[in-house]
């Protein structure tokens, strides 16, 4: 049956972190720091609402576009968090993740041939989602020497007649970098005139930390006629299985991305949406109790690399350090694959996210106190090996 299967699926590789969870998945006393996940359960107001709503028989389909109360608490949502003004009725649509927001976005806009900047390292779905859409994946490197802040020039380096949309990600999986407002500012005027989409994704954009705090690319003179914003409920409410996201961007474009959708999946979850107006009416507490508990956790892993001497720039935002192990000698397929044989410790190599990733490796903090010291003494002794 293999002469069956697409040659652009076959192609596809398969993504980086599974090929070690696979592995890790046959050992025993494994410790990870290598899912994106929150260890926090679904706050229970949220999981309460979802609960009444089976009790009340609300099981049926929904607007393809999402619910309208649903869609009304976005707007609201993002009006006041991100100064961004979206009308609930024709800018907005409520998507299975943020992640069909990608898949649908590059579907809405690519033509076979058309060239899509990917600013890395990045998520790892999303040059094969512009593979999947028929278009041309251009990476637009950023470096730890920046602090993985991609710039305008980086950017402009990799424009061409082709040139169909930038896809960008900040706060970063899997640096934890962020842009600042100048960063932005510069960016936003490189794209300002220039004939092409913006598909911003900003799912992280509720943990930043410190003082900073997070722009929408989307918020510049310019910039919201063409730019498409994917949010969602995944890791800011720790609803990563609710599988709830939504875009906002122009009428056009949110038209087009509705039209994918209501032919693949018709409707997000039901109880979902019910459980996301909850979320976004009555979850801010939690929202910040959670933030507070990943700086922690932060500063504490990032102080504690930096006593084993291993370089990691201050990551600002979402919940990953991207610590430099290219002072051990080996690649950071070969570091990962033999931390995980020698000190059964779960990370990710930096290339599972893009070539620029090379010397690097993922760890998140989105783990228990306990899990964290396991792991990071796990580290240590592995480094004494070296």
């Amino acid at each position: 049956m293999n002469d069956f299967i697409s040659k652009v699926v076959q192609d596809l590789p398969s993504s980086g972190i599974r090929k070690f969870f696979d592995i890790a998945s046959e050992m025993e006393d494994v410790v990870s720091l290598g899912v994106g996940e929150p260890d926090f359960t679904t706050p229970w107001h949220i999981r309460e609402e979802a609960i009444f709503s089976l009790e009340n028989r609300r099981t049926m389909y929904t607007s393809n576009s999402g619910m309208p109360e649903l869609r009304d608490e976005i707007s609201r949502y993002m009006s006041a968090k991100y100064s961004l003004s979206y009308n609930p009725d024709r800018q907005i649509v409520v998507t299975v993740g943020a992640s069909e927001g990608i898949d649908i976005a590059l579907r809405a806009i690519v033509e076979p041939g058309d060239e899509v900047l990917v600013v890395e390292p990045c998520f790892v779905s999303y040059k094969p989602c512009v593979i999947m859409a028929g278009g041309v994946p251009v990476s637009v490197p950023s470096s730890a020497e920046n602090s993985f802040r991609v710039t305008a020039g980086d950017i402009e380096k990799r424009l061409t007649p082709k040139t169909k949309a930038i896809l960008i990600s900040y706060p970063s999986n899997p640096t934890g970098a962020i842009l600042e407002g100048r960063d932005l500012e510069e960016i936003a005027s490189l794209l300002r005139d220039r004939a092409l989409v913006v598909i911003s994704d900003e799912i992280y954009a509720e943990l930043t930390y410190g003082d900073a705090v997070h722009t929408s690319i989307a918020s510049f003179p310019g910039l919201s006629e063409k730019t498409i914003v994917l949010n969602g409920f995944s890791k800011a409410f720790a609803m990563t299985g609710w599988r709830l996201g939504y875009a906002c961007g122009p009428v056009s474009l949110i038209e087009a991305m509705t039209k994918i959708h209501q032919y693949v999946l018709m409707c997000a979850p039901t109880i979902a949406q019910y459980a996301g107006i909850e979320a976004l009416r009555n979850g801010a507490t939690r929202v910040d109790h959670m933030r507070r508990e990943y700086n922690s956790r932060r500063r504490f892993m990032l102080n504690e690399l930096r006593k084993m001497k291993i370089d990691c720039f201050e990551a600002k935002g979402a919940f990953y350090l991207f610590p430099s192990i290219s002072r051990f000698g080996l690649s950071s397929e070969d570091f990962c694959t033999r931390l995980l044989r020698e000190q059964q410790l779960a990370v990710v190599p930096g290339t599972a996210f893009g070539d620029c990733g090379e010397g690097h490796v993922r760890c998140s903090y989105a783990y228990s106190i306990d899990n964290i010291k396991q792991a990071l003494s796990r580290l240590r002794e592995f480094i004494k090996t070296l």
